[in-house]
């Protein structure tokens, strides 16, 4: 079967990009897909694999809009000034496209390096922004757990709409990360 003019990977990751961020992660089917885009499923394996496929291109893409994301909101800013930009960068994209932010966390069957890539470029990035907090090799790697499980936390609470009381987020997510940045200030090697 020939691919369908004006449909790409592209095109179709996008597709499932959004069915993901509308539906969730788990409704995102070949079916479902074939027919957002209006086509019938075989025409889909001119593009991809199949489902697992899929899944895993859905992960390397929302790691790279993600890496981008980041990486965006850093520049020009030092410090605790970098770390809350690159905190709220993360927290920005799983709030608006949480079905991507989803698809990067699926274990995929087998291992994919370009996952593993996207996944070391994201950590290469924050670990440039905590390097003006002079931490030795361990207590980054640790510092970069802690940020990504303040930032994890935050964004997974609020798709769920856990955060009731009638208090401010972003001012609460601003105070963890001030008081993120004071604790690391104890593991400064200088």
């Amino acid at each position: 079967m020939s691919p369908r003019i004006g449909l790409n990977k592209e095109a179709v990751l996008e597709a499932a990009a959004y069915l993901a961020d509308e539906e969730g992660i788990h409704e995102v089917t070949l079916a479902s897909l074939s027919k957002r885009l209006n086509v019938k499923s075989p025409s889909l394996y001119n593009h991809i694999k199949g489902l697992n496929d899929l899944r895993k291109e859905l992960a390397l893409y929302g790691l790279t809009i993600l890496y981008e994301n980041m990486a965006s909101a850093v520049q020009g800013a030092e410090e605790d000034q970098a770390v809350s930009r690159i905190a709220h960068a993360y927290v920005t994209f799983a709030k608006n496209r949480p079905g991507l932010y989803e698809a990067t966390f699926i274990a995929m069957p087998d291992e994919d390096e370009r996952l593993d890539e996207a996944g070391d470029r994201i950590l290469a990035l924050v670990l440039s922004v905590l390097k003006d907090y002079h931490l030795d090799n361990d207590s980054a790697i640790h510092a970069v757990r802690g940020l990504r499980s303040i930032m994890h936390g935050f964004a997974t609470l609020r798709q769920q709409d856990a955060f009731g009381l009638p208090y401010d987020v972003e001012e609460s997510f601003d105070l963890t990360i001030r008081a993120f940045l004071k604790g690391i200030a104890i593991y400064q090697t200088e």
